[in-house]
């Protein structure tokens, strides 16, 4: 499973915590003593899961609440990149929010490809909130014994 790496973000890392700037138009958080913040929109990370097999290396990334439009996956020589964005749903009338945990916004993972994963090889589906990366090994690549004659 050391064949894929992990490859630091294409962009300069943004904190994690929610900062005090916020996406004009966005929903309130209605606080207990009766005022009202606007909420924030923050970057975030899905999780994967990487496994192999003989025949492939699968990557499974949680998306939940993520539209298959809003999401990108591409396959260039040596780098596997799945970016995308998870929208904060428009303000809806009479609801009021108390607490939003949750990361919306932008995201992005980038892996280095093994070398025996032909980027013409990959294929990928988008499933109740899970994204399926499977990444063909290329036979080619894959070591072979050779039996040697001597005589």
């Amino acid at each position: 499973m050391n064949a894929l790496k992990h490859l630091p973000p294409l962009q300069a890392p943004k904190p994690a915590r929610p900062s005090p700037k916020t996406r004009p138009g966005r929903a309130a958080i209605h606080q207990p003593d009766g005022t009202t913040a606007p909420a924030t929109v923050t970057e975030w990370s899905p999780a994967v899961d990487i496994s192999e097999d003989d025949q492939e290396y699968l990557i499974k990334a949680e998306l939940p609440e993520v539209q298959k439009e809003d999401v990108r996956v591409t396959a260039e020589v040596g780098t596997l990149t799945i970016m995308g964005e998870r929208r904060f749903a428009p303000e809806q009338p009479g609801r009021k929010y108390h607490l939003v945990e949750r990361a919306y916004g932008r995201f992005g993972r980038s892996f280095a490809l093994p070398p025996d994963v032909s980027p013409g090889k990959v294929s990928a589906e988008f499933r109740d909130g899970v994204l399926t990366v499977h990444l063909v090994k290329d036979a080619k690549a894959k070591p072979q014994q050779i039996e040697v004659a001597i005589g």
